[in-house]
Formats: C-alpha cells, sequence, structure tokens
C-alpha cells in the first residue's frame, strides 16, 4: 500500500478500510510501531467500539529521552508536520528519506535554519543545526527533538512572541517609556502607522510593507495587551473576536449563501455586519462611520450608506445638475461675505465632487493623493528649471511661470 499511495492522508485510509474489511471475516490484529496513538490509521480504527487496543512503547517518548527532553513537550509525525501547528520544545517522529525535506523547510521557516536539533538514528543522538537534518542516511526508527529556544538567541518569531515582548516592556522592571503609556497617549500611532503601510503599499516596496505591517499589528496588540492588564478583555478574545466575525460575515464561504461575484461578496457582508452590529435602519449604519476618519473617507463612506438606504445612486448626470446647483450656491456665500455659509457651500461643492468620484468608480482619497504627489514631483521639476536658468521663482512673470510650468509638466510625463 505505500508504494501506492500518492500521499500519507490516503494510504491512512486505506489501511484503515482494509483493517475494517479483514475484521468482517474474523478478529484481525493490527500491528503499529511505536505508540497507538502515534498511528493515524489506528486513530480512525479506534473510533469503532468494537476495536480493543494494547499500547506499545511510545515513539515519541523514546526519542524525548534520547533527546535530552523530559516533562512537557509537542509530538507529531514527520508526514503531518506540514499542516499541523506546532511549538518547542518539539519532537518529531517517523522521519523517513521522502519526508525529511519537507520536515527540514517547514521547521526551518517556523524557527530558522541555525535553530539547534538532535537527530536520533540507531539509538544514538547527534545535535546539528536545522539545515543539516536531510544531509545523511535516514534510517528506520529516526526520530528528531527541537528544544526550546531563548527569547534573544531566537532568529524565528511568531504571534506569541511579539505579545511577550509587549508584556516584558510593560513590566515595572520594562521600559520606561512604555509602561507609563495609555491608549490616549498612543491613540495618534494606530493612524500615523497605517498611512506608513499604505504608503510603503504604494511604493510598492515588499520590504517595507513587510515592516510596516508589522508595526500595525503592534499597535493593535499593544492596546490589547493594556486590556489585559485591567481586566477587560484578553489577546485571545481579541482573536476569537476578529475570526468569528470573518467567519459569520462571510456566510458565501462559510455558510449556505452563494455569489459569485465581488459585489456579491460585499452585500453579503454589509447585510451580515448590520446585523451584528444591530443596526436595525440604515441610518445606524450612516451614522456608524467614525468620526476620526479623514473627512474624503468618511464622505465616501456615507455617500455609499446613504444610497444603499435610498438615496438615488451617483451618476455623472446627477453631478453635473447638482455641481451646477451647489456652486451658484457657493458664488452667493462669497457675494454675501458670510465666512460660515461660504464654509458650508464649499464642504457641499466638495461632497458633491465625491459623487463624482463615486459615479465614475474612482476611490477619491486615492485619486487626490495621486493627484497631490504629482503636483509635487511637478513643482520640484518646475524650481529646478528656474534655478538652473538662475532665476527666482518669486519674480518671474506671467509669460515665464507658464513656460517653466509647461516644461516641467512635459518633463514629468518623461
Amino acid at each position: 500500500m505505500y508504494e501506492t499511495c500518492r500521499n500519507y492522508d490516503t494510504l491512512t485510509r486505506k489501511i484503515a478500510a482494509e483493517v475494517r474489511r479483514r475484521g468482517k471475516e474474523g478478529n484481525v490484529c493490527y500491528v503499529v510501531d511505536g505508540s497507538v496513538t502515534e498511528d493515524a490509521a489506528a486513530g480512525l480504527l479506534m473510533k469503532s467500539q468494537k476495536v480493543r487496543f494494547a499500547d506499545g512503547r511510545s515513539k515519541a517518548g523514546f526519542f524525548a529521552a534520547l533527546g535530552g527532553l523530559a516533562g512537557e513537550y509537542t509530538a507529531l509525525s514527520a508526514f503531518s508536520v506540514g499542516g499541523r501547528k506546532f511549538c518547542l520544545p518539539l519532537v518529531v517522529y517517523d522521519l523517513t528519506e521522502d519526508n525529511v525535506g519537507d520536515v527540514k523547510l517547514a521547521l526551518s521557516e517556523k524557527f530558522g535554519d541555525e535553530a539547534e536539533a538532535v537527530l536520533i538514528t540507531g539509538g544514538r543522538a547527534k545535535s546539528m543545526p536545522l539545515y543539516e537534518i536531510d544531509r545523511g542516511e535516514i534510517p528506520f526508527l529516526t526520530g528528531l527533538v527541537v528544544k526550546e529556544q531563548d527569547l534573544l538567541t531566537k532568529k524565528r518569531f511568531d504571534f506569541e512572541d511579539v505579545v511577550t515582548i509587549l508584556k516584558r516592556l510593560r513590566a515595572p522592571d520594562g521600559c520606561p517609556w512604555d509602561k507609563v503609556q495609555t491608549h490616549e497617549s498612543i491613540r495618534i500611532n494606530a493612524i500615523e502607522e497605517a498611512y506608513e503601510l499604505v504608503d510603503a503599499i504604494d511604493r510598492d516596496d515588499p520590504v517595507r510593507i513587510c515592516e510596516e505591517a508589522g508595526d500595525v499589528l503592534m499597535q493593535s496588540l499593544f492596546h490589547t495587551v493594556m486590556e489585559e492588564e485591567r481586566g477587560d478583555f484578553t489577546v485571545t478574545d481579541m482573536l476569537s473576536e476578529l475570526c468569528t466575525k470573518l467567519i459569520t460575515r462571510h456566510t458565501h464561504v462559510f455558510g449556505s449563501e452563494r455569489t459569485a461575484t465581488a459585489d456579491g461578496a460585499l452585500s453579503v457582508w454589509d447585510r451580515n455586519k448590520m446585523a451584528e452590529k444591530g443596526q436595525a435602519t440604515f441610518s445606524d449604519a450612516v451614522n456608524d462611520v467614525p468620526d476620526g476618519f479623514p473627512a474624503l473617507l468618511r464622505a465616501q463612506k456615507i455617500a455609499k450608506r446613504v444610497e444603499k438606504g435610498g438615496w438615488d445612486a451617483a451618476t455623472v448626470e446627477n453631478f453635473e445638475r447638482k455641481f451646477r446647483e451647489e456652486y451658484g450656491e457657493f458664488k452667493a456665500a462669497l457675494q454675501s461675505g458670510d465666512r460660515e455659509e461660504i464654509a458650508e457651500e464649499l464642504g457641499d461643492v466638495l461632497f458633491c465632487t465625491v459623487e463624482l468620484g463615486r459615479a465614475a468608480g474612482v476611490d477619491c482619497e486615492i485619486a487626490l493623493l495621486d493627484t497631490v504627489r504629482k503636483m509635487q514631483r511637478r513643482y520640484t521639476e518646475y524650481e529646478r528649471l528656474v534655478r538652473a536658468d538662475g532665476k527666482d521663482v518669486n519674480a518671474l512673470s506671467d509669460a515665464e511661470k507658464e513656460q517653466y510650468y509647461r516644461r516641467a509638466k512635459d518633463a514629468s510625463r518623461a
């Protein structure tokens, strides 16, 4: 069976099925190396009340003892390392020539190539870095032990390490700055880090995206650790809330609803979100848009939600009519000289422009940011050209300004 099966899962199912078939003909004994609990096929067979078992010597326990482990540890079959969660100290049994390479890659990704490992063959243990475990022969009954790593010597870290470090920084003998911070004192940092992540994405810089995504995660965990200290909720509570939300709002993936389009998926998400938040009306959803959003982004969110609540959809035709109306009111306010009225009518003109962006399917926040960046590049070139000619940017005639602007514009397009 081992020679004919494409993978370990198929082998496991076929072995269990064959034992059951033989069992219909009379009593049958299925013998495994190591403990019954370490054999996947035996695990399937043990679900039947008709099966009795006599346990044998644990392979994991045997390798743990030779590798110098005592007490608690994680034990995994080498055949299942790629699809399981694991932590240190770790014992891996069932190592073969076929799977040792995959085991090395999986463990190196998690713990680093240089992590100290103990390879056990023929009852003998030999220490080596992880990257060397597949460089020799792998005879039958070969195992691997990877011991716990000290935080300061680690090369690879996981989610739990981030939480551990933050708690250490917040401890009484931790960092003088970190331990005195509050939600209020660092709340703006979350916005700054989010903008830096967006900037890295706009620059298509994978190295910076990796760094800034970590900073955003750190901000979220910092606030969560502070709440753990208060006893309000834990990191596990936060993660459970997140995972529950992802499952319950994607009922087209984890439930019975079906949709094949991105718009359909978004509609399902919005409907489930309103139900979860107890938003009985569209006004509830409109008023739920955070006050802290940038004005342009908030305008888009609210415009989208009022449209779902029955207001007219944004179209280019509606914009032309509405813009003429709003711009006329703005000009009248200018003539009146009333500063509050001018500001109010200008706001209406700007919101009208947001509706134009929505009608065109454009994200106004991104469009404006792109234009600002374009203006920065263009002016930089404009000033360079003027200074190269030995002139003062504040002493140009209108004709000269136009000439330099055209040259800078052409240069920025090149």
